[in-house]
């Protein structure tokens, strides 16, 4: 198998390798990421403050990584090239960790300055995404794709957004679908976070419950609302008739639980098109009681649309 096959270069990722093992490994990658961090710098620097929680700054003194290489001088990589959506999950997580740990001046070898959106940027973002702080409000599709394309800072939301637990945004679209979808069958969302899918949800009328073991407390704030139970404990104590979840890790080890549940007749997936970064697909292979499929009507209604979301559809074949 290649040293750049997906699976392989997956595997590697989930040791949570720092961010020097990541530009030693992948110095195109960075060189891209330090060259796109320096030029959002340099097109903010006479910009005023955007909303407080929507900034990032950092007075670590750690060392960032040497600069990379030009790409003309760089080692070419042996065997198959890297997946081009895989290289681009690489260089996300690199902006996010040279932002979270080091800030953008010093990511760009800048001295002084903060992390952020520009004035103008910060502001449709806030008003499209966002009821107050970052608390998620489901979004306006006509005023998102309105006022989307005039964010030229598109690339900066997730790595901020990331590290707080946020890992996509829901369209009011998508919420009503999804209320449909469910009706007035029982529902239990697992790994739930901070609950903002189910508190959707159920201000649409369904009748769910927000479940997580509350394991990622370094980076979610757990409201009351979300149950502390892991999905094996809370399939088993709710018998749902569906489950839903949103962006569950890649390769886990709970969603196997889900296909054994007798209760269930509908697994909801709101997660990436792109297999090694979400969900466990060995077990979605493997199982034999649902059928998969795609909605792409809704999987267009997940936000950003540069995230390549998709929701896939478990039915079971045997209602129970």
């Amino acid at each position: 198998m290649s040293s750049n096959h997906p699976k392989k270069v997956w595997k590697w990722l989930k040791t949570m390798p720092s961010l020097n093992e990541l530009c030693e490994k992948y110095p195109e990658e960075w060189a891209i990421v330090q060259r796109d961090i320096s030029a959002a710098y340099q097109r903010s620097r006479s910009e005023e403050r955007p909303p407080r929680r929507l900034n990032r700054s950092s007075n670590s003194a750690t060392t960032l990584p040497k600069p990379a290489p030009k790409p003309a001088r760089s080692k070419p990589r042996a065997g198959k090239a890297l997946d081009p959506a895989l290289s681009q999950y690489i260089r996300n997580r690199m902006a996010q960790m040279a932002i979270k740990n080091y800030g953008l001046i010093a990511a760009s070898g800048v001295k002084e300055g903060v992390v952020r959106f520009n004035w103008l940027n910060g502001f449709i973002i806030k008003g499209l995404l966002f009821a107050r702080e970052l608390e998620r409000k489901p979004a306006s599709l006509f005023w998102f794709r309105l006022m989307w394309p005039l964010v030229w800072q598109k690339n900066r939301l997730m790595p901020l957004a990331e590290p707080e637990g946020i890992y996509c945004f829901y369209s009011r679209r998508l919420i009503e679908k999804l209320a449909v979808l469910i009706g007035s069958r029982s529902c239990l969302e697992i790994a739930a976070g901070d609950g903002t899918l189910a508190r959707f949800l159920k201000n649409h009328g369904v009748r769910i419950t927000a479940t997580d073991n509350c394991s990622w407390k370094h980076a979610v704030k757990f409201p009351d609302s979300v149950v502390k139970r892991d999905a094996r404990e809370a399939l088993k104590a709710y018998a749902p008739e569906v489950v839903i979840c949103s962006w569950p890790p890649a390769d886990n080890d709970f969603e196997r639980r889900v296909f054994k549940t007798r209760s269930v007749q509908i697994y909801i997936v709101i997660g990436s098109r792109h297999k090694f970064a979400a969900g466990n697909w060995d077990d979605y292979e493997r199982q034999s009681a649902f059928t998969l499929e795609e909605e792409e009507a809704l999987s267009r209604l997940v936000l950003p649309p540069e995230l390549g979301s998709a929701v896939y559809i478990f039915r079971r074949k045997t209602m129970m």
